[in-house]
């Protein structure tokens, strides 16, 4: 499959990145990872193991315990893109991470960003 390099950037190498973000608005490592956790199926185990491993954004994304049906609800804009109108369906997941990074370090409320229905 060839595609934007992103795909085949290891996810793990990203990642610092996202925390940083976070952190820098006084979020937290451990909301970061209940982000990657919801929008994957991972557990906290198996996302840490894909970390160690280097997992690509491609295979991250493809070998994903359960996509959240949910993360379809996740729109508006990420680099100037909507991420509703993203074609790609992997840079659309990868686009999903980013705006829920993006929520986070907004300071949204985790029951917001994770799309916690409200009944």
């Amino acid at each position: 499959m060839s595609g934007h390099r992103i795909f085949s950037t290891s996810v793990a190498s990203v990642y610092p990145l996202y925390i940083t973000k976070a952190e820098r608005k006084g979020r937290t490592k451990a909301e970061v990872d209940e982000i990657f956790r919801w929008l994957t199926g991972h557990d906290q185990a198996s996302l840490e193991a894909e970390l160690a491993n280097q997992t690509t954004f491609e295979d991250f994304f493809a070998n994903a315990p359960k996509l959240n049906p949910n993360r379809n609800l996740i729109t508006g804009v990420v680099c100037g893109i909507r991420v509703e109108n993203i074609e790609d369906p992997l840079m659309q997941e990868i686009r999903y991470l980013d705006k829920l990074v993006d929520e986070l370090a907004k300071g949204k409320k985790m029951e917001k960003i994770l799309r916690t229905p409200t009944h």
